[in-house]
């Protein structure tokens, strides 16, 4: 960590904490996650610049997926598409055009060869052209697109992985089988939340960094270096629209939140948008717990392990926190499908381990 904090600081050219006397042109030393990017390139001598290239694709992806939620309205961009994607939902128009731009950039930098979308019923295997790429990506290009009409905070999500054999793939079957990895296999995971600021968040395994995006210089720049959750929070974010369908051990766990046996500790206030991105950006800079549980209509969970569930415990895991589905670590499930749902608990260590002591109570007293 160290290492890292002065890594970060040479790039600042300062206190790694932003503790500098204000100049009035601290635009011009701007980190942008381009240079952020190289400079850590430089401390892996067996770097060919691979990830970098394939990071600058992502975050234009990014870029022009902004652009488009920014003149929805004007460009006539809300509302469904009039088709559904794989997962049975309705697709918006922004969840198309969000799809095609990640697919298009990222095969274009001829570093991938494998793309999984939450859009997409099958894995896609990148044009031979470019299919030698050792890195598979899988994301959601929208995330809390029912949301997108309402102007609400939404945001795209991604993982990348490293491929062995990549000229060995020649289907789509196999492709999905070389992509179907435990998420501490994770090279690479990050967000981008589109809201009253367009952030980026990223994690390579040595830390969790914020960018933000400038528009005057159309670059998203370092603004949020080393970012670490609050051991505790104090606010929970789950629907509570489908509490009579949760198990016991959840159920006991939000009463808990909401009714302190302590009468000293204070209730959990509770704070939820419906958008994954924007849930978890909040939950990692205020602490506290995200829930998406398995309930009786959705006996699986709803999110989605390969890019909703993993890069975000990726990231929450980095940032100093924890993830659960329940029974284990987020991090260490096996994919056994591109698609596969998984029961979500993540955010600061301390909470998550509250649920985790309400789960093996219950557990041990059947």
């Amino acid at each position: 960590m160290e290492t890292l904090k002065s890594n970060i600081a040479s790039i600042v050219g300062g206190d790694a904490t932003g503790g500098k006397a204000p100049t009035g042109l601290e635009g011009l030393d701007s980190v942008t996650l381009t240079r952020f990017v190289l400079h850590g390139q430089k401390s892996h001598a067996e770097a060919k610049g691979d990830l970098t290239m394939l990071l600058a694709a992502v975050q234009l992806a990014c870029k022009v997926t902004e652009t488009c939620v920014r003149r929805a309205g004007i460009a006539n961009l809300y509302g469904l598409a009039g088709s559904g994607n794989v997962q049975g939902e309705d697709q918006k128009k922004l969840d198309i055009i969000a799809n095609d731009t990640f697919k298009v950039n990222i095969q274009s930098s001829g570093k991938c060869c494998v793309m999984v979308s939450e859009e997409e019923d099958l894995a896609i295997l990148c044009d031979r052209t470019y299919n030698t790429g050792k890195y598979a990506i899988a994301f959601d290009p929208l995330d809390g697109s029912s949301n997108i009409d309402a102007n609400v905070s939404i945001g795209s999500i991604f993982a990348i992985y490293k491929i062995n054999d990549p000229a060995a793939i020649t289907t789509p079957q196999e492709a999905a089988k070389e992509i179907l990895q435990p998420g501490r296999e994770m090279v690479c995971a990050g967000y981008a939340m589109y809201g009253s600021a367009t952030n980026l968040v990223i994690s390579m395994g040595e830390g969790v960094h914020g960018f933000t995006l400038d528009p005057s210089l159309g670059e998203f720049v370092l603004t949020d270096p080393n970012m670490r959750i609050p051991s505790r929070g104090k606010i929970y974010s789950v629907n509570e629209g489908n509490a009579r369908m949760w198990d016991p051990a959840t159920t006991e766990y939000i009463k808990s939140l909401k009714y302190p046996e302590d009468p000293d500790k204070k209730a959990y206030a509770l704070r939820y948008i419906g958008s994954m991105v924007a849930d978890i950006h909040r939950t990692l800079l205020y602490g506290g717990v995200f829930i998406y549980p398995a309930d009786a209509k959705s006996p699986d969970g709803k999110l989605r392990l390969l890019y909703e569930a993993a890069p975000m415990a990726f990231l929450i895991h980095h940032a100093g926190g924890k993830s659960t589905t329940g029974k284990e670590d987020i991090l260490d499930v096996i994919p056994t499908g591109i698609h596969q749902r998984v029961p979500v608990y993540m955010g600061s260590p301390e909470d998550v381990a509250d649920f985790e002591a309400v789960s093996t109570k219950l557990a041990n007293s059947v």
